[in-house]
């Protein structure tokens, strides 16, 4: 047909165009002009007009052939109704500038150019309509135009009354509109025949244009029958292009249900879609204007007139607003005497608002053009409702009715006819808009306003893909991983979002000072009309009907103040869209058919197939099977869907849409530490997801990550159940409550599938194990989907946070076993064994330690490697401290089993140690396995040395063992660094050096040969006692354990007074153990303090039971401590006296001594009778320091040691 596609720019102004006349710019249809517009001056007055061919299917210009004088034209051409390569295929309809319009013109322009629809058009509407409008002020003749509003776009098509009744006669549609303008506007209507004339003027117009492409320029008669059949065929092809109103309930399925598919009088059948800019209106146009071109006149339109009869204004407006639209400089007129050709006639485009007897102004067809658009828009402000623009004949009154609203008050309010066509609109300019939705959300709320009106307009049992569509496109509005910072950015809450107009804002729009188009209190005024121009000429007053209240761009969008509020919204759209496509699955019967292939699930299951990790081993198995099939694409359906079908692809959209939002409720959930109901909502989102996957065919890596992430949370979920059992009750009826919504929704999963696939995972057990098992097994399954279609290397950050999750509860799993064999054995008589009962913890308890460890490592994680290393730790010294109950506790020595024990928790520990390297990365943790690692070595050294297995040992040998792992408890023991196990890590080391310096004090005791080895051993005890003081003084919550050293310090200066000979040197070691004796004034000031802070508690305190305090101070020991004290002083003293009496300087000496024993007398009495008689004294215990106290008071030791050494064999 030739270049289809051509594009116009905007009009030069007048003077270029005498110049040189007007050239259209050849361009694609994505083209725009370069020029940026310019002013085209008529009349006087300065009017902006733009044009731009969008579309085009016209073929090549020719240039129109000048008919000579006298040609009859009442004569057809030879080529008249024929096809020709000059006017294209469309034949007949090419050259139909008079052809009328359809009713649904304005959509199908719309349909190809959805992008304009909505945001950047003002009007889409038939040249002629536009025409109409604009000739109101002028024109007596009647109007009658639909108007709808899509967006900020308005659409305008004819609707002939005439047309419309004659309709409603033959079938009974419309007749409400028929009795209401029969009431109301016309009470005596009948159908209009056309004049003969009108048919004899249509006929002669045909035939000049033919004859105008004919290229000789001379008249082809054909045979008189042929020109008897003329003007009938004319009629016709007239009645044949008349309006065609399809019937509201006779629409195939395959139109309604396809959007995309052209239905009767939808179609764009327009030679050209221009979009015309006419000052500041935005209109997108169809013309059918035939346009000649080429040698001196490159564009023209060619008119034609009867000679006798004079142009008047309407004709004007008619040629010069033709010529604008469709950017056509020039007008050649044609003038003729009853069909014989008299003359033709050049005009200008800018010269025809000047013609004799046609003069107009131009400033007012503009004012005219704003004030219809203000008009219609403030009126026109419910998207999807049918308005009715009226004026009837000879009248000055231009009426606006709410058709939609009339209709609905009907039977059936579905009669309207423009139902479907404005439905589908919506339903397009909202597809078309979803398509960009990301670049912009701005957009958001008008894409939700379209939806919402199309789903309104449509009957649910008529149109269910379209609305089940609809409600999914809703739903994806919503992004349900939406942070919170956005929600809050968006712009305030609308209270009338669904509507771009409130009530409020349709009553301020009508006021006097800006238009008085209200209904007013004029009694001839139509009380159903919505608005009222009251006279035509008040369209001639610039800026007459300027609204206050412009049509939005777009609608506000809701703002969700929370997630579950969001989540909420979309399983209501979710919900809609179900039931849209479930109604419309044709059933055979209520019971679905059988699947011979599938067994028939029974009503009773074997208890040990429930519960246990047994049955959770088996329900795994059968979930990981499933999976596999999932693979191979089986799929399965009990409501009978058809693979492929509309129904099958969007139940699967609506499915997956509602699994997502049940698992950002269960998260949300989660965070609100709400795990009854988080429970609940996972249950459903898995339940959704185990219908998805039995009716998809081929599973989606997507879908398959989605539903790892599923069960990930939910074995979070469960952890976090069994770690809170203590709100049992609460959780268990957040998981039993379920929402209405929430049921339909199930109900509707249950059509396609039992939703069992899960079960295993989704129940709230009672049983601590059973919950940490299940969450195991949860992120267990999750593991095993990221492993079959290799996600894990697809979504390496899921994949390790899934493998950390599963070393968490790993550990959880093994204290757990690890605690429960730890209670077996504190209820374990002494004596016994170890049980069966106690090893299989245990194993269970490594087995789960050993698991988790590989998985941190798996991922390089360091530091809970560590950590589960430390834990594997703490079960080997469970199992040690198992091992020790056998036998008497008298006879008891520490047994092999307990050594290998501990140094495997020795060498756990030094692996954790290794694991992290170095105390920077974690330095917590480190520290942490320091601890423990410093405990174990302490607590075989003290078992080994209370315990002494002398039965199989030398005693050197043991001494040898305990004293390495004293050294090496003490290398991992940290007393300089300052943290809150500082003041137990002093301790410890205190304990230490005291233990050592007893050990070597009673092998001193003990020793008989070796003298090296008796010095050294002297040496090692001086230094380990020393130490043990500079230790114990840093401590404020250990006087006895001060005093206690001191006094063994005293009875090691006694025992080596023994060995010695020479008065000299046994008065210098009793100077130092009196020294000593001094010394231990500290330890009794710190036990004064404690005894004066009880005795000034206030008697309120004594009333009430005492704290049981610390089993380190009590009064029976400081009496104890007391005793041995003056006894050793009063022994030292003599001492003192005797080897002073023996010497030459006996009175000095004597008054010397007599001066230390009654200074140390004086102490001793005033610390005794400064003490209350309270049975108990208070002392300070760090938290966490009784077992290693208990280890430190215990009184065997070797042979020789203790404080029962150093009592007196007789009274001073």
């Amino acid at each position: 047909m030739g270049d289809s596609k051509e594009a116009g720019a905007e009009s030069p102004p007048a003077g270029a165009a005498a110049r040189g006349g007007l050239s259209l710019l050849s361009q694609g249809e994505s083209e725009e002009p370069s020029a940026q517009g310019s002013a085209l001056f008529l009349g006087g007055n300065e009017v902006k007009s733009r044009a731009v061919v969008k579309y085009s299917s016209a073929p090549p210009r020719t240039a129109f052939a000048r008919l000579e004088e006298k040609t009859d034209l009442k004569l057809p051409p030879a080529n008249w109704l024929r096809e020709s390569a000059k006017l294209g295929p469309a034949g007949t309809t090419i050259l139909g500038n008079s052809k009328k319009s359809k009713p649904f013109s304005s959509f199908g322009m719309a349909y190809d150019f959805i992008d304009s629809v909505g945001n950047d058009v003002d009007v889409v509407s038939d040249s002629e309509n536009i025409k109409k409008l604009l000739k109101i002020p002028y024109s007596k003749s009647h109007v009658s135009m639909a108007v709808h509003r899509i967006g900020r776009t308005l659409l305008l098509d004819e609707l002939d009354i005439q047309e419309l009744f004659m309709r409603s006669s033959q079938t009974g549609d419309w007749t409400w509109l028929k009795e209401f303008y029969q009431r109301l506007i016309d009470q005596k209507w009948q159908r209009k025949k056309k004049s003969k004339e009108h048919w004899y003027q249509k006929a002669i117009l045909s035939k000049f244009l033919y004859y105008s492409i004919n290229g000789d320029g001379a008249a082809q008669p054909v045979p008189s029958a042929a020109e008897q059949q003329g003007p009938s065929s004319s009629d016709q092809a007239t009645d044949s292009d008349g309006a065609s109103w399809p019937a509201p309930f006779e629409m195939p399925s395959s139109v309604s249900e396809d959007p995309s598919a052209s239905s009767q009088g939808l179609k764009n059948d327009f030679v050209r879609n221009i979009l015309w800019t006419f000052e500041d209106i935005h209109m997108l146009v169809g013309s059918n204007m035939p346009i000649f071109g080429g040698g001196r006149y490159p564009a023209v339109s060619l008119r034609l007139r009867d000679n006798n009869k004079p142009i008047n204004v309407l004709t004007g407006i008619d040629y010069w607003l033709d010529n604008l639209i469709c950017n056509v400089p020039e007008l050649v007129m044609c003038f003729h005497v009853n069909g014989i050709v008299q003359k033709y006639e050049m005009i200008k485009t800018e010269e025809i608002p000047n013609l004799e007897n046609s003069n107009f102004s131009t400033k007012v067809i503009k004012d005219i053009a704003q004030n219809i658009l203000s008009f219609l828009k403030s009126n026109c402000t419910k998207e999807g409702h049918t308005y009715w623009l009226f004026k009837a004949s000879g009248s000055d009154i231009v009426k606006l009715y709410d058709l939609t609203t009339l209709c609905e008050e009907t039977e059936d309010k579905y009669q309207n006819p423009f139902t479907m066509p404005v439905a589908i609109l919506l339903y397009k300019v909202a597809c078309n808009m979803m398509m960009k939705k990301n670049q912009n959300k701005k957009h958001y709320g008008t894409i939700r306003t379209l939806l919402l009106n199309c789903v309104k307009l449509l009957d649910k049992s008529r149109h269910p893909q379209i609305i089940a569509s609809a409600n999914y496109m809703l739903s994806e509005l919503f992004q349900l991983d939406e942070p919170k910072k956005e929600e809050s950015s968006e712009s305030p809450l609308n209270e009338n979002s669904d509507e771009s107009y409130s009530e409020e804002e349709e009553e301020l729009a009508d006021s006097d000072e800006n238009g008085s188009y209200g209904t007013g209190s004029d009694p001839s005024d139509d009380n159903k009309a919505v608005a009222i121009i009251k006279s035509v000429g008040e369209l001639s007053v610039p800026e007459k009907y300027k609204s206050i209240h412009q049509i939005r761009p777009s609608c506000t969008f809701p703002v969700c103040h929370d997630t579950e509020e969001r989540c909420r919204l979309v399983l209501s759209y979710v919900l809609e869209g179900l039931k849209s496509v479930d109604s419309s699955i044709k059933k055979e019967s209520d019971l679905p058919a059988a699947d011979p292939n599938t067994p028939i699930p029974l009503k009773y299951e074997d208890e040990s197939t429930r519960g246990g990790p047994e049955g959770l081993e088996k329900q795994m198995a059968l979930f990981l099977d499933k999976m596999g099939s999932l693979q191979k694409g089986n799929y399965s359906s009990q409501s009978g869907m058809i693979p492929g079908s509309w129904q099958h692809k969007m139940k699967l959209q609506l499915i997956l849409k509602s699994s997502k939002a049940y698992y950002v409720l269960s998260d949300a959930a989660m965070s609100l530490q709400k795990y009854g109901r988080a429970l609940r909502y996972i249950k459903l989102a898995l339940q959704s997801h185990d219908t998805y996957c039995c009716l998809c065919t081929n599973m989606l890596s997507e879908v398959l990550l989605f539903l790892s992430q599923y069960l990930t949370l939910c074995g979070d979920i469960q952890l976090m159940l069994a770690q809170n059992a203590n709100n049992r009750a609460a959780h268990l009826e957040e998981f039993n409550y379920q929402t209405k919504e929430d049921q339909e929704i199930l109900h509707s999963l249950h059509r396609e599938s039992p939703c069992q696939g899960f079960a295993w995972a989704t129940d709230l057990s009672t049983d601590l194990e059973s919950q940490l098992s299940v969450s195991c097994k949860c992120y267990e399954a999750a593991n095993e989907i990221l492993q079959f279609s290799d996600l894990k290397s697809q979504n390496p950050e899921h994949y390790v946070q899934v493998l950390k999750r599963m070393g968490n509860i790993r550990n959880e799993i093994g204290v757990f076993y690890m605690n429960q064999a730890a209670a077996l054995q504190s209820e374990r008589v002494v004596s016994k064994s170890v049980s069966t009962a106690e090893q299989q913890l245990w194993k269970k308890s490594f087995s789960c330690f050993e698991k988790g460890i590989h998985n941190f490592e798996s991922i390089d994680d360091a530091t809970n490697a560590a950590l589960l290393l430390c834990n594997t730790g703490r079960l080997m010294r469970i199992c040690a401290q198992a091992h020790c109950g056998a036998g008497d506790e008298f006879k008891r020595e520490f047994s092999p089993e307990e050594g290998l024990y501990y140094n495997k928790a020795v060498d756990y520990y030094l692996k954790a140690l290794r694991s992290l390297g170095t105390r920077d990365i974690h330095p917590a943790v480190w520290d942490s396995v320091n601890w423990e690692l410093s405990t174990t070595y302490f607590t075989m050294a003290t078992l080994q040395q209370d315990y002494a297995p002398l039965s199989r040992k030398a005693q050197e040998q043991i001494e040898k063992e305990v004293s390495e792992a004293m050294m090496k408890s003490l290398k991992h023991c940290d007393v300089d660094s300052v943290s809150a196990r500082q003041p137990l890590c002093q301790y410890r080391a205190a304990t230490i050096h005291h233990r050592l310096a007893s050990m070597y004090h009673s092998c001193l005791r003990n020793q008989v040969g070796d003298e090296h080895l008796r010095k050294q051993h002297r040496v090692l005890a001086d230094l380990h006692y020393s130490k043990a003081v500079k230790l114990f003084q840093l401590l404020k919550d250990a006087p006895c354990e001060l005093l206690r050293v001191q006094l063994e310090r005293v009875a090691f200066a006694e025992f080596q007074m023994t060995s010695q000979n020479s008065n000299v040197g046994k008065l210098k070691t009793l100077s130092g153990a009196l020294d000593i004796m001094v010394r231990t004034k500290h330890a009794f000031q710190l036990i004064r303090k404690e005894l004066v802070e009880e005795f000034d508690q206030p008697k309120s305190d004594e009333s009430a039971p005492a704290a049981d305090p610390s089993p380190g101070l009590s009064r029976e020991e400081v009496i104890k401590l007391l005793s041995i004290f003056e006894s050793r002083l009063s022994f030292l003293l003599l001492q003192s006296i005797k080897l002073l009496s023996s010497t030459k300087k006996k009175t000095r000496s004597r008054a010397t001594t007599s001066a230390w024993h009654s200074r140390f007398t004086h102490s001793f009495v005033h610390v005794t009778h400064s003490a209350p008689s309270y049975p108990v004294l208070r002392a300070y215990s760090p938290v966490g320091q009784a077992s290693q106290v208990s280890h430190c008071k215990s009184t065997r030791r070797f042979p020789g040691m203790g404080l029962e050494a150093l009592v007196p064999s007789a009274p001073v």
